[in-house]
C-alpha cells in the first residue's frame, strides 16, 4: 500500500501546504480521502492524475476537506470520464446535491454514485475500510484500511480514537495547533500524546496542520514525547510512504 499526503495544512493557507488530501494505493486501486482546496493541482504533481480518481472518501463536510471537490467534478468530465463515485458520512448526498444546485451546469455531466456511510465496516474503491466516530464540530468519520493505515480525520485527541488506531502500521493525525493555543475539536501534542501513551502503532504523522505550528515542530514533538515513546512525523505535501 501507498500512502500519499496530497495536502496536509488547514483552513488558514500557508502556501507551502495544501488543505487536507490523502491519496491510498494498491495493486491498481486508487483512493482519494478528502479533497481540499489544492488538493486537484497536488494530484497533478504527484503525477496521478485526476483522470486517476473515481472514488473519494470524505471524512466529512468543511471545506477545507472538500473544497476542490466540485473541480474535481469538472476536471473529470472535461478529460471525457464518465463517472465519480463519493462516499462519506450521513449528510453526503445533501451536500453534492446542494453543489449541483448552485452550479447547474454542472448537472448530469458525470454518472455519479454517492454513498453515505456510518460507523463500521464497508468497502470502497476495492478498500475494506473500518469508520470510527470522531470529536469535531461536524460529524466526521476516522478511517482505518486493515492493520497498515489509519487517518483520524479532524478530531480532539481521545481514548477511543487512539484504540481504534492501535497496532497500525501508520497512523496520519490531526494535531492542529502547538499547546499555548486554547482549542476545541483539534488536539494539541500534549493532549495527542497523552492519548497514544500505550499505544502500538508503527509511526505516526502529524497533518492538519496550522500556520500556529510553524517554526515549532521540535517543541511539539517533545511535548508528544513526554507520554508517547513511539516514533512520530510531521507530514509534509506530496510525501509518499510505502506500507507493508
Amino acid at each position: 500500500m501507498r500512502v500519499t499526503f496530497l495536502g496536509t495544512g488547514s483552513a488558514m493557507a500557508t502556501g507551502e501546504r495544501f488543505q487536507t488530501g490523502i491519496l491510498v494505493q494498491e495493486d491498481g486501486r486508487t483512493l482519494l480521502v478528502d479533497c481540499g482546496s489544492g488538493v486537484l493541482h497536488r494530484l497533478q504533481q504527484s503525477g496521478v492524475g485526476y483522470e486517476s480518481v473515481s472514488s473519494v472518501l470524505l471524512t466529512h463536510h468543511h471545506l477545507d476537506h472538500m473544497a476542490d471537490l466540485l473541480p474535481l467534478m469538472k476536471a473529470r468530465w472535461l478529460a471525457g470520464e464518465e463517472h465519480l463515485e463519493v462516499v462519506g458520512p450521513q449528510g453526503t448526498k445533501g451536500l453534492i446535491d446542494g453543489l449541483l444546485e448552485v452550479h447547474e451546469y454542472m448537472q448530469e455531466k458525470l454518472e455519479l454514485r454517492v454513498r453515505e456511510v456510518h460507523p463500521g465496516g464497508f468497502s470502497v474503491a476495492g478498500f475494506d475500510v473500518s469508520a470510527y466516530e470522531t470529536r469535531h464540530s461536524l460529524p466526521c468519520l476516522a478511517y482505518r484500511f486493515d492493520d497498515r493505515f489509519t487517518f483520524s480525520g479532524d478530531s480532539e485527541a481521545f481514548a477511543g480514537l487512539a484504540n481504534f488506531a492501535d497496532e497500525s502500521a501508520i497512523l496520519a493525525h490531526d494535531c492542529s495547533f502547538p499547546d499555548d493555543v486554547d482549542v476545541s475539536n483539534h488536539p494539541t501534542p500534549e493532549r495527542l500524546g497523552t492519548a497514544l501513551a500505550g499505544t502500538d502503532i508503527g509511526r505516526v504523522y502529524l497533518t492538519h496542520l496550522y500556520p500556529h505550528t510553524d517554526g515549532r515542530h521540535e517543541e511539539m514533538l517533545e511535548s508528544i514525547g513526554a507520554h508517547y515513546d513511539g516514533d512520530v512525523r510531521f507530514a509534509e505535501d506530496l510525501t509518499t510512504i510505502t506500507v507493508e
